[in-house]
């Protein structure tokens, strides 16, 4: 004789499928999203967008900066240089194509991944309008900024990657 245990063999009311699955799933991505969504709205709502020590004075030397480009455009100076063996040699043009002349430039070497080996070279005007600095040794690429300005305070910036060979 067999005993029947009483609701062994019943099934609960309860049943797991496919699309039980599904929305478990779903739900939980969308959690996900929400809970991304939400950290990225608090930080870009608290991100301050500051990315120097100094914002404002950092600010002002920008400002500073665009008005000296826009008043060496103005002054319509053109620079060339070239990169001789020893040598750095400097043409500086005029909005007609003459000679600027009596200019006492200085330019800024530096290497382009490195602050190491960081010289200031004074070029010397050798006929008008061109300008040289000497230098045993000069091999490789560096980032060049030539700054100038005559008589009358006008500024003049050129920067240039040269490479010496």
């Amino acid at each position: 004789m067999t005993a029947k245990i009483q609701g062994a063999n019943q099934p609960s009311g309860f049943v797991i499928k496919g699309w039980h699955v599904a929305a478990m799933v779903v739900g939980f991505f969308a959690v996900v999203i929400a809970v991304d969504g939400l950290f990225l709205t608090l930080a870009y709502r608290t991100h301050p967008g500051q990315v120097a020590a100094k914002p404002y004075e950092t600010g002002l030397l920008y400002n500073a900066e665009i008005k000296r480009f826009r008043d060496q455009q103005a002054l319509g100076w053109r620079a060339a240089t070239e990169a001789r063996p020893g040598m750095l040699v400097l043409w500086m043009r005029d909005r007609d194509g003459g000679p600027v002349t009596g200019l006492k430039p200085t330019a800024l070497f530096q290497r382009p991944a490195t602050e190491q080996g960081a010289m200031r070279l004074t070029l010397v005007e050798t006929t008008p309008g061109q300008y040289e600095a000497r230098r045993d040794g000069l091999t490789g690429a560096w980032d060049v900024r030539i700054e100038s300005d005559d008589d009358q305070g006008r500024d003049f910036v050129a920067e240039r990657r040269l490479i010496w060979r």
